[in-house]
């Protein structure tokens, strides 16, 4: 799913990755969001390939037979794809290129950016750092040294599946390697998926403050 203003370009260019659940309506929803603020935003449904993630209702189910079967070498031969695209429409400028994903796609996030040097700016919502989903795969700890983008980190300090800890490992290991353009913004009793607007989980305030910072860190990177 692509989304840019309707003239002018090529555009800044922001992939949006997704949650497990594929590029549904929130997803592109979002990239609609970065269009109207003058980006090129791409969301590349990453999971094709095992399925339509987006009908799978058991979220067990949904790990086991679709993203356990989708290991990072993919997703990020995928996302180079997805670039190599986006540059190809002649609408999307791809030396000013961005991330940002939610959960599994702010995990991806982080590995991108760790992929790609080419990645300028990655804001990674409540995306795991000491957690991989394909066996033999890293963590986003384990990369951090890699990373040389602009990182800002949006989290939720009432978020079990990922320890307030682990994200201030991962944010020092940024520095700890020479990265000094990171932020991490940990939310104090504030849920996992807090900017997922169709999931009891919203937290309208959070998400608003998070998506001007994530709007403004863009703007300044990219």
């Amino acid at each position: 799913y692509r989304a840019m203003p309707a003239t002018g370009g090529p555009f800044p260019t922001i992939i949006v990755v997704s949650e497990i659940w594929g590029v549904h309506e929130h997803i592109r929803d979002v990239a609609r969001r970065f269009a109207k603020l003058g980006y090129f935003a791409i969301a590349p449904e990453l999971f094709a390939r095992q399925g339509d993630a987006g009908k799978v209702t058991d979220v067990q189910a949904l790990i086991r037979d679709i993203v356990a079967k989708t290991p990072d070498a993919e997703v990020m031969a995928d996302l180079d794809a997805t670039v190599a695209f986006a540059k190809a429409s002649g609408k999307a400028d791809t030396s000013r290129l961005g991330i940002t994903g939610f959960c599994w796609g702010g995990r991806t996030t982080l590995m991108y950016a760790a992929h790609n040097a080419a990645v300028k700016a990655a804001v990674p919502w409540y995306g795991p750092v000491a957690r991989n989903y394909h066996p033999g795969d890293k963590t986003a700890l384990d990369v951090a040294p890699q990373i040389k983008a602009a990182v800002l980190g949006l989290y939720g300090g009432d978020d079990p599946g990922i320890p307030n800890d682990t994200v201030e490992k991962m944010f020092a290991a940024l520095k700890a390697a020479g990265n000094a353009r990171t932020e991490a913004v940990i939310y104090p009793a504030t849920p996992h998926a807090f900017h997922a607007d169709y999931r009891p989980s919203y937290r309208k305030d959070k998400a608003e403050d998070g998506w001007k910072r994530a709007t403004d860190w863009f703007k300044k990177y990219l």
